[in-house]
């Protein structure tokens, strides 16, 4: 299990290794750039949608959810601050105290 978790840093750290290093000769264009801006809201948005809005009976809509009560005040404080740090202690007090 070990060496899995060692070889999959490995190859991570190498992959980001190509893009990071100034004296490879290695350049993305603003197309590729342009590209993979989307990427980083694409893998977040695919980690807590089924978090948010999925339990073990299905989709869950309920204002009882407390995942999902958290998610929009973390929404919303975060559309009036712009501060990831109120957003966190928002959604994650919330969250803490609804669990």
């Amino acid at each position: 299990m070990m060496i899995t978790i060692l070889l999959m840093a490995c190859i991570t750290f190498f992959t980001r290794y190509l893009f990071l290093h100034r004296a490879l000769p290695f350049k993305v264009g603003p197309k590729m750039q342009q590209f993979l801006s989307f990427s980083a809201p694409a893998v977040l948005t695919a980690i807590w949608v089924p978090i948010v809005f999925i339990n073990d009976e299905g989709i869950n809509l309920d204002w009882q959810n407390p995942y999902l009560s958290a998610a929009i005040v973390s929404v919303i404080v975060a559309y009036k601050t712009h501060n990831i740090y109120y957003t966190t202690l928002a959604g994650m007090g919330l969250f803490i105290i609804l669990s």
